[in-house]
C-alpha cells in the first residue's frame, strides 16, 4: 500500500497523509466498523484517507474534511413526492452532483461486500452504470441448487417417457404371442424394438423412428426391412398412421467351405460343441432345432434323429452314421434334452471363441466366416450337385417353398467337378464303413470296390 501511495499520491515531492486511526473508523451511514481504506483524497487543506463501508456500500473520508454523500438516500430524495419506487429507477433522477457520483468508487456487476472492488490505481466505474449494469442473482450454492432441481426435472420427464414406452413393448410382445408367433419371433422382434428405442427412436412417433433407421447407414437393408417390419405391427397395435419406408434385401451367395475345413473345426471344438456341428453337418438342422432335441428323438439302434422343426416348417427324419450316434452318447444326460437345459446365446458364444482360436491355430481365417446356419447351407449344396433333385433338397431342408430352395442351385458353379477323394475297399465291412462316410461306389477294378466322394 505504501509504495502503490508513494508513487500515485506525491504531492510537492512529499505525501501528507493523516494518521490512520488505530482501529477503523465507524461509518457515518450505519455505524459499522466494517470498512476498509479506499485510496487518498488530495484537498487544499491536505491529503485525508478515504474509505469505503463493507455493509452499506457508504464512501466517506477520515478525518471528516468535506460532506458526506449518500448515493442511495440522495436518489431517493430526489423523485417526485408520491412516485412508487418499484417502478421507478434510480438512474433515471437528475442529479445535481453528477460529477461526483461520476467518481464513485462502485464497480458494475461486483458484490459491494467483496474484496474485489476498487483499489488504488483501479479505475472507478460511475454509479449510472452501477445501477444499469448490476445483475440480480443467487450466490454459488443457490446456483447448483437450481441446476439440480432443473436437471432433476428433465431426469423426471425422460423416465416417465422411457416407462411409458417400456410398456408399450411389453403390451406389443404380448400382443405378439396372442397372435401366435412363436416365442423366438417375439423375443427377436422385441429386441429390434429396444435397440430403436436405445438409439433415440420415439416408438410412439414413427416420424421419429424413420429418422434412426435412415441415419444408420452400417445396418443392411435387409436388416432394416425386418426391423421396418417389426415396428409395422406395433403401429397396427398402437392404431397409429405409418408409412413404412422401402429397404430392399441385397441377395448375395452365402460362404461355402471345403468340407476338410468343417471337419477340422469339428475336431477342434470341445465334445459338446463338436457334437452339435457334427449334427448339423449330417442334417442341415437350424441351430434352434438342433438345441431342442430330446433324447427320445435320438433312435440308436435305428441310426435316425427325428426333427421338430421351427419357423414353420416341415418336420423331418434323418438317417445318420455311427459317429454321430456315439458322440451324442457322450455327453452327459443331465436332462430331457440332448444338449442340457443351457442357453443357447451361451453355447453360440462358446462356438465363436473356440472357432477364433483354432482360426490363429491352423492359419485359416476362412474358419471366423463359419457359423451355424453356415452347415446348413453346405450340406444343402452338397446334397443338389449329388442328386441334382431341388426337391430332394427342399425336402431336407424342411421349406415348404421352393423359392426359398432355388439359391442352392446357383451355387454348383463354384464346386470342381474333378475334386474327390477317393478310396478303396476289399472287404464288406470296409465299403460299409466308407458308405457310412458319406462315399459314393463307383466301379470295380481287378476285385476291389471303389468309392468316390466330393471333397
Amino acid at each position: 500500500m505504501t509504495s502503490i501511495l508513494d508513487e500515485a499520491g506525491r504531492k510537492n515531492g512529499k505525501l501528507d497523509v493523516a494518521s490512520p486511526p488505530a482501529q477503523p473508523p465507524k461509518c457515518p451511514e450505519c455505524t459499522s466498523r466494517r470498512v476498509w481504506r479506499d485510496g487518498v483524497r488530495y484537498t487544499k487543506n491536505g491529503d485525508v484517507q478515504r474509505y469505503l463501508c463493507r455493509s452499506c456500500g457508504f464512501r466517506f473520508s477520515f478525518p471528516q474534511t468535506q460532506s458526506k454523500v449518500n448515493v442511495l438516500s440522495k436518489s431517493v430524495e430526489r423523485l417526485k413526492p408520491g412516485t412508487n419506487l418499484a417502478h421507478s429507477r434510480v438512474c433515471d433522477a437528475d442529479f445535481s452532483f453528477e460529477e461526483r457520483l461520476n467518481r464513485s468508487s462502485f464497480s458494475a456487476c461486483k458484490d459491494v461486500a467483496s474484496h474485489e472492488i476498487t483499489g488504488v490505481g483501479k479505475g472507478l466505474n460511475s454509479f449510472p452504470s452501477y445501477n444499469s449494469k448490476r445483475q440480480v442473482c443467487v450466490n454459488e450454492e443457490k446456483m447448483k441448487n437450481l441446476v439440480k432441481v432443473e436437471t432433476r426435472q428433465k431426469q423426471a420427464a425422460g423416465a416417465t417417457k422411457q416407462a411409458e414406452i417400456r410398456g408399450k413393448i411389453i403390451e406389443y410382445m404380448w400382443h405378439l404371442k396372442k397372435q401366435g408367433y412363436a416365442d423366438s419371433t417375439v423375443k427377436k422382434r422385441t429386441q429390434l424394438l429396444e435397440q430403436l428405442a436405445r438409439k433415440g427412436a420415439n416408438l410412439l412417433d414413427p416420424e421419429s423412428v424413420k429418422r434412426v433407421i435412415a441415419a444408420h447407414d452400417n445396418w443392411s437393408g435387409g436388416y432394416k426391412r425386418i426391423i421396418v417390419d417389426a415396428y409395422t405391427l406395433m403401429v397396427e397395435m398402437l392404431g397409429l398412421r405409418w408409412n413404412p419406408p422401402s429397404y430392399k434385401r441385397v441377395v448375395t451367395l452365402p460362404f461355402i467351405p471345403l468340407e476338410k475345413e468343417i471337419d477340422a473345426l469339428i475336431a477342434g471344438c470341445s465334445k459338446k460343441v463338436a457334437a452339435s456341428l457334427q449334427t448339423l453337418k449330417e442334417t442341415a438342422m437350424r441351430i434352434g432345432e438342433v438345441w431342442q432335441l430330446r433324447w427320445t428323438d435320438v433312435d440308436e439302434e435305428r441310426q435316425t434323429i427325428k426333427c421338430r422343426s421351427e419357423k414353420r416348417g416341415n418336420p423331418r427324419m434323418f438317417k445318420v452314421n455311427a459317429k454321430l450316434i456315439a458322440m451324442l452318447n457322450a455327453l452327459p444326460k443331465t436332462s430331457e434334452r440332448v444338449f442340457g437345459a443351457t442357453n443357447l446365446n451361451g453355447h453360440r458364444w462358446n462356438f465363436t471363441l473356440q472357432r477364433r482360436r483354432l482360426a490363429r491355430k491352423l492359419q485359416n481365417p476362412r474358419l471366423n466366416q463359419i457359423t451355424f446356419h453356415t452347415f446348413r447351407h453346405w450340406k444343402a449344396t452338397m446334397e443338389y450337385h449329388r442328386t441334382k433333385d431341388i426337391l430332394h433338397v427342399m425336402r431336407l431342408l424342411g421349406h415348404r417353398k421352393i423359392d426359398n430352395t432355388l439359391i442352392y442351385t446357383h451355387l454348383v458353379d463354384f464346386e470342381h467337378d474333378d475334386d474327390f477323394t477317393c478310396r478303396a475297399a476289399k472287404t464288406l465291412e470296409e465299403a460299409s464303413e466308407l458308405i457310412e462316410a458319406g462315399f459314393d461306389y463307383v466301379t470295380d477294378v481287378e476285385g476291389v470296390k471303389l468309392f468316390r466322394k466330393r471333397k
